[in-house]
């Protein structure tokens, strides 16, 4: 065991030292930083990279780093896994191995560091979600036991405080896999993939849910997996539905009231003619919407109208033969689409122009050994 303890430092540090190495010779400057959560086993680990100009990424001094709590060491189908908080001073990572969620502080390099005591239970049993606004946190559990959604608070120090009264119990087997705030904060959904409903809140003063009538509702296709509002309107949902079939995906829109209920926007749910769209990432104009089919290995692209509705534009395939692509995150300008490569260990890239995607030249780059990763976040 003593051997143990002093051989992951000591991995860590090589790698550090690797790291340093390349970001030293890379001649592009820094744009910004990415991280990925790792999910490895034992030790849980975040990857982090520079984000260079030219649309390359190097390992951060120190990437991998260690989170406070355990990974599964296998893969996971869930939307955020990772986040940033508003001020961009912390990282909030889901430990699913451990039951756990960690908190670590973000260096003006992009280095990632201990808030001490920043790693506590998450209420429930494998954490797989995670959502932030404000202050205000909630996390998905979706173990076999102990699923739900439970509401904490996050300091200006950097520590997570469980909210009372804030737990809402899920039946067991729901397998939620996505828990997202809209941009006001008023308003709270969840996604249950076995069970292909929806969870729908509003949120109050206090921070605590109180469900719509009528919730959950239908998702209006089988496996409802990723979610996002949309960035220019906060009552307008967009949810995938992962397991249609071959060829047989879609994305449903939904209107979404002040006190939490759902409505359908137009004729959804929009058809996506992929297998398996699971991730949902959104223009930050509100524009076009892209989800990531995994078993087509592909990224559908759909304009949105100024009612909501879905017009499909097309898909986008990737380099990788099967990538395994899970989790999607556009930087802070729009111009690149960041995917988590979970088949291949890797991160890819993609030159965002309106509703088009292309590959960039340098993508994919590669994540850790041992890593299974999902949750992206870039900054």
């Amino acid at each position: 065991m003593k051997r143990l303890r002093l051989a992951i430092p000591l991995a860590l540090a090589l790698a550090g030292a690797t790291s340093a190495s390349a970001s030293a010779a890379h001649s592009s400057a820094v744009a910004g930083h990415l991280y990925v959560n790792d999910n490895t086993a034992g030790v849980n680990t975040i990857a982090a990279f520079d984000r260079h100009a030219d649309g390359t990424l190097t390992p951060i001094a120190g990437s991998p780093f260690a989170t406070g709590g355990a990974g599964t060491g296998k893969g996971i189908g869930s939307q955020g896994a990772l986040q940033v908080s508003p001020d961009g001073k912390y990282l909030l990572a889901v430990d699913a191995g451990s039951s756990q969620v960690s908190v670590l502080r973000i260096k003006p390099d992009g280095g990632l560091g201990d808030v001490g005591g920043g790693t506590v239970s998450s209420d429930g049993s494998t954490p797989v979600s995670v959502t932030i606004h404000g202050d205000l946190v909630y996390v998905a559990n979706a173990g076999a036991a102990n699923t739900n959604y439970t509401g904490f608070t996050l300091s200006s120090g950097g520590h997570l405080q469980p909210l009372a009264g804030s737990t809402v119990a899920l039946p067991e087997g729901s397998n939620p896999g996505d828990v997202l705030f809209n941009g006001s904060g008023t308003n709270l959904v969840g996604a249950r993939i076995n069970t292909s409903l929806i969870d729908s809140f509003a949120v109050g003063s206090d921070g605590r849910l109180t469900a719509a009538a009528g919730s959950p509702f239908a998702a209006q296709g089988p496996g409802p997996f990723g979610s996002e509002f949309r960035p220019t309107d906060p009552s307008q949902l967009f949810v995938s539905n992962a397991h249609g079939g071959a060829e047989a995906g879609s994305v449903s829109a939904f209107s979404d009231a002040a006190d939490g209920t759902l409505s359908s926007i137009g004729a959804s749910p929009f058809a996506d003619k992929q297998t398996a769209p699971c991730w949902v990432e959104i223009s930050h104009d509100g524009s076009f919407l892209f989800t990531v089919n995994t078993a087509s290995n592909s990224i559908s692209r759909y304009r949105i109208a100024a009612d909501g509705s879905l017009e499909l534009i097309g898909s986008t395939p990737f380099k990788t033969e099967h990538a395994g692509a899970t989790d999607a995150r556009l930087g802070p300008a729009g111009g690149t689409l960041w995917v988590v490569e979970g088949g291949a260990h890797s991160v890819a890239g993609f030159a965002v122009a309106g509703g088009e995607l292309s590959e960039l030249a340098s993508s994919p780059t590669p994540l850790p050994a041992g890593a299974e990763p999902f949750g992206i976040v870039v900054t």
